[in-house]
């Protein structure tokens, strides 16, 4: 247990043992997670009850992750995604909330990969090449437009053709660079995405989340417990994935 977290507690919490993963605690990153405030959870009664191992005590009514825990978790996250990073592969990242939209479109943006912060579109992954094509006749009527090749329909036409892409990337944004199925999925808020997951469950894609202690891990492949409703919480963690990916010399 790290004095980060041990300041913030009025209970004492159980010890963790840092062995038994294999992986030590780096308490500088810890004090960097204590000072972006991942380590607030939420309230006891909304706790699910597979997240309890990931809590060190409570404060205010408000229950803390075990930092020490959250930065084994993490350390493993980062791993998996360093391999993708080696292999050059998708990563879609997925975060509707509003306090996720920025911090995905950034890492995303920083990594030139695919991302969704509007609603969730059914079938992204399962009916991927329907989507694609979506996507395809969006970027077409971009490219026809800015060649003035629309000029050629009356006013009213345009209008409604302009209408169509406006509400098109709305949705379909962040996914106009997706150029094959994503090898793994990053994701804020498991409860709030529990679509998105079923979805990448089906096609096995493993998922990444960043789940706070209302969220049931049993769907996620690399659990990183945290805040996942503070700006700084969610923009902390996916930087430290984003630099993950781009830590393999040459990328």
């Amino acid at each position: 247990m790290s004095d980060t977290t041990n300041a913030v507690l009025d209970t004492e919490a159980q010890p963790i043992s840092s062995a038994k993963e294999g992986i030590k605690v780096d308490e500088k990153k810890v004090e960097e997670m204590f000072k972006a405030g991942v380590q607030f959870a939420c309230s006891r009664t909304t706790r699910h009850p597979k997240m309890k191992k990931y809590l060190a005590g409570i404060k205010n009514n408000v229950e803390i992750f075990d930092l020490g825990l959250t930065f084994q978790e993490l350390e493993k996250a980062k791993e998996f995604i360093k391999k993708l990073g080696a292999e050059g592969k998708t990563v879609l990242f997925v975060g509707t909330k509003v306090e996720a939209n920025e911090a995905i479109k950034k890492a995303a943006g920083e990594l030139s990969m695919p991302y969704v912060t509007e609603r969730w579109l059914g079938g992204i992954l399962t009916n991927y090449k329907a989507l694609k094509g979506r996507v395809d006749y969006l970027m077409s009527q971009k490219q026809k437009k800015a060649m003035g090749e629309l000029a050629k329909y009356t006013k009213k036409e345009q209008s409604l053709m302009d209408k169509e892409m406006t509400k098109m990337s709305r949705f379909l944004e962040g996914l106009e660079i997706s150029k094959e199925m994503p090898a793994a999925l990053v994701v804020v808020d498991p409860k709030k995405e529990a679509i998105a997951i079923k979805e990448a469950q089906r096609n096995h894609i493993p998922v990444v989340a960043i789940a706070n202690s209302d969220c049931n891990p049993l769907p996620v492949d690399y659990i990183i417990p945290a805040n996942d409703s503070s700006v700084t919480s969610i923009g902390y963690i996916l930087n430290e994935l984003a630099k993950a990916y781009r830590r393999v010399e040459g990328n």
